[in-house]
């Protein structure tokens, strides 16, 4: 464990809040555009159809990694209990929100109001779900392979725990969506497919942004490969 100086400590902590106010900005932002899908022709060899509500959800798991190499376990769950408490007051806002009645010169109605956010309590709960499992599971085979490898393959145990908490956030979530009614039971293969393989694509391509975050924080606080900052 680093021991810091004051002004280093601060500047922690502000790095610390960034990376937490864009964990629960990417994971609020998913819960609520989830109900559009869009489709992207992968060069002509796979053509994902797949909720726009997954672009910013890799983010988080990026946020996650970044966190637990360099802060540590404890403060990755804390960012993942606020990311919690946070979709649910997101919840709340919504569902009030919908009780008030629209003026008849809004531009957005009633009906038009629910159509977009009406499925989104059930569409927060079964995110919630997954990404409990999903992130805990993430943070822990992470700390896993860290233990296992000394701190040293960050490459692998970023991709490792990516890979598989991603699994888990897919099929869960498209589970208890289907379970509720909100997607038909046909569509469950093909949209666990395209977003898994979307998923682990992303987690891929962020390995690099991964090393540079990780490289950039060690080098500005001095740690030592595999050295966390203290609490």
């Amino acid at each position: 464990m680093k021991q810091l100086t004051i002004t280093d400590r601060i500047w922690a902590e502000r790095i610390y809040l960034i990376l937490g106010a864009l964990f629960i900005a990417s994971l609020v932002v998913s819960n609520l555009i989830f109900q559009k899908f869009f489709y992207w022709d992968f060069f002509g060899l796979y053509t994902f159809e797949i909720s726009v509500g997954i672009l910013p959800y890799p983010i988080t798991f990026l946020i996650t990694d970044v966190i637990s190499e360099v802060y540590g376990k404890k403060k990755a769950n804390r960012v993942v209990t606020a990311g919690i408490f946070a979709s649910f007051f997101s919840l709340l806002i919504v569902y009030v929100s919908g009780q008030v009645p629209a003026t008849e010169w809004s531009p957005i109605g009633d009906a038009l109001f629910m159509k977009v956010f009406g499925a989104t309590a059930i569409a927060v709960f079964a995110s919630m779900v997954a990404y409990l499992l999903a992130q805990y599971i993430d943070i822990q085979i992470f700390h896993f392979w860290k233990r296992v490898t000394k701190g040293k393959y960050l490459w692998l145990r970023n991709n490792f725990s990516t890979f598989t908490s991603q699994f888990v956030d897919t099929f869960s979530v498209l589970f208890l969506l289907c379970s509720f009614g909100k997607i038909e039971w046909d569509l469950f293969g093909a949209l666990l497919l395209s977003g898994f393989l979307f998923k682990v694509m992303v987690a891929a391509l962020d390995t690099p942004f991964l090393y540079a975050a990780v490289f950039a924080l060690r080098k500005r606080f001095g740690l030592a490969l595999g050295e966390e900052l203290t609490d």
